[in-house]
This record gives structure tokens, C-alpha cells and sequence, in this order.
């Protein structure tokens, strides 16, 4: 896409498990370069991150296997972009990542046969609402001072960002929503120290 903010950005998406080809996707209509993370070696270069859906537990042993909590926090905390997504917010949460003042409440609107589609208004981009798809969701049960809340569904945030980070509790790579990955992803890196992570 020409004018992206993303082009020619080396874009790493954590690949223990979960819809990573789908972000990948986005990226490359982007004119980033997707590159996948499985151990903490796959972190060196990159300009941005990825930490997709998928099943947060089996990704917290995938992290504690591949001894890659470190190397994320000290990439995060350096202030590389990053945008979670649907699990990506629970695994940034206060009980797991520790990158996020939030507590993800996990299957939030009910299991499987819940999920759901919707419209939103989406702080921080126009036009058009961002179509969101809602699969085994999470959403932002408790926030700290400093989270931004972007995005509701009925009253709980499904979208926060604090500095660097934006994660949201949908889907916007299955509904071909790029605006999100241009918005988290394009974010100015914030200097060492100047959030507490």
C-alpha cells in the first residue's frame, strides 16, 4: 500500500502457535516483511511485533520452553512497536507478560459457539468503524492509569494502548481490517524508561 507506515518495516509475529499466516498476510499488502518468532535469536532486527491469537496457555509453555519472556520484555521495553491480538492481550496482561497495567479476562463473552462480529468506533482512526471479529474473546476487566482504552463492547474495553503497545480482543486480520497494524505498528518508538513496563 503506498504511504504505509509499514513499508519496508521488519515485522516479527510470535509463531509457538496460533493465526500467524493471517497477520502475515496483512503485513505483506502492507509492504512490511513478516518474519516468524520461535526463539529469542528470530528477535534481533526487528522494527515491530506481532503477538497473535491462538490459546494463551499453550503459548505461555511455548515462551517458557523457548526462554523468550526476557528477550520480548527487553525488546518491548526498549519501545519497539507491538499490537497483541485477541490472546496477544491476555499474554501481555499483568498475570502473564507483565507489558500491559491490565487484567485480561479470558473467554470474556462466553466460549466458541459465542463468538461474534461488530462494528466499532475505534479511537485514534477514521473513517469508516473498524469490523471486528470476537472468537473465544478476551476483554480489559481492570486498567491501570496510564492504559488508553480505544475501543468497547458494551461498556468493556476490547482495544488499549499503553505507549508502544496496542492490543485489542478481536480478530481485524480475519476481517482484512489493516488499519489497526498500520496504527499499532506505526507507533513512534518511545524511549527506554519513559513507560514502566
Amino acid at each position: 500500500m503506498p504511504g504505509s507506515g509499514l513499508a519496508d518495516r521488519r515485522v516479527g509475529i510470535l509463531a509457538l502457535q496460533g493465526g500467524f499466516e493471517a497477520h502475515a498476510k496483512i503485513l505483506r499488502s502492507l509492504g512490511a516483511e513478516p518474519l516468524e518468532v520461535r526463539v529469542p535469536a528470530d528477535l534481533e532486527g526487528l522494527d515491530a511485533l506481532i503477538i497473535p491469537g491462538g490459546e494463551s496457555t499453550v503459548m505461555t509453555l511455548g515462551i517458557e520452553r523457548e526462554g523468550l519472556a526476557e528477550p520480548l520484555l527487553e525488546l518491548i521495553r526498549a519501545g519497539i512497536p507491538v499490537l497483541g491480538t485477541c490472546a496477544g492481550m491476555i499474554m501481555l496482561d499483568r498475570d502473564h507478560l507483565g507489558v500491559l497495567d491490565i487484567s485480561a479476562e479470558r473467554n470474556a463473552f462466553g466460549r466458541q459457539l459465542r463468538s461474534f462480529e461488530a462494528d466499532l468506533d475505534f479511537a485514534g482512526l477514521g473513517g469508516a468503524p473498524v469490523h471486528a471479529v470476537f472468537i473465544r474473546a478476551p476483554w480489559a476487566a481492570e486498567l491501570g492509569d496510564g492504559v488508553e482504552v480505544l475501543a468497547e463492547v458494551d461498556g468493556h474495553p476490547v482495544a488499549v494502548r499503553q505507549g508502544n503497545v496496542v492490543a485489542v480482543a478481536f480478530h481485524p486480520e480475519l476481517a482484512g481490517e489493516t488499519r489497526l497494524h498500520e496504527l499499532a505498528l506505526g507507533l513512534q518508538s518511545t524511549p527506554a524508561g519513559s513507560r514502566s513496563v
